[in-house]
């Protein structure tokens, strides 16, 4: 189950960036060998609000399991180093995934701001 759950969130991952990648080539303003967007144009906001939710669940279940791989960890019955590295690696994870989609977040809503300050 919790593999489908990452499986669903890593496939509207994909196709976000997919559709991203496609408008721009169809807008002539990306080659059709480029793998990645940089920037972020104003249209493609309507599609990471759809994909916020999904992110943020993705994220928190990480946080989780970290913390469940903690716990055990420190279980007097564990004797085994790969659950606190794993715990380890959970926590990482959660941090920059979380980090990351809040900076992008953050600094879309300040453009938004000023660009209608502008106006």
């Amino acid at each position: 189950m919790k593999k489908m759950k990452q499986g669903c969130v890593q496939f509207l991952q994909y196709y976000y960036q997919r559709g991203c990648l496609y408008r721009l080539r169809a807008l002539g303003e990306r080659n059709h060998l480029d793998l990645t967007v940089e920037g972020f144009q104003s249209w493609m906001w309507r599609g990471l609000t759809f994909l916020l939710p999904f992110l943020f669940c993705g994220h928190f279940w990480q946080l989780y399991n970290a913390i469940t791989l903690f716990e055990l960890s420190s279980h007097e019955e564990c004797r085994e180093w790969q659950v606190f590295v794993l715990a380890l690696t959970f926590l990482v994870l959660f941090l920059g995934n979380f980090l990351t989609t809040l900076k992008v977040v953050h600094t879309k809503l300040q453009k938004n701001r000023s660009e209608a300050k502008k106006l």
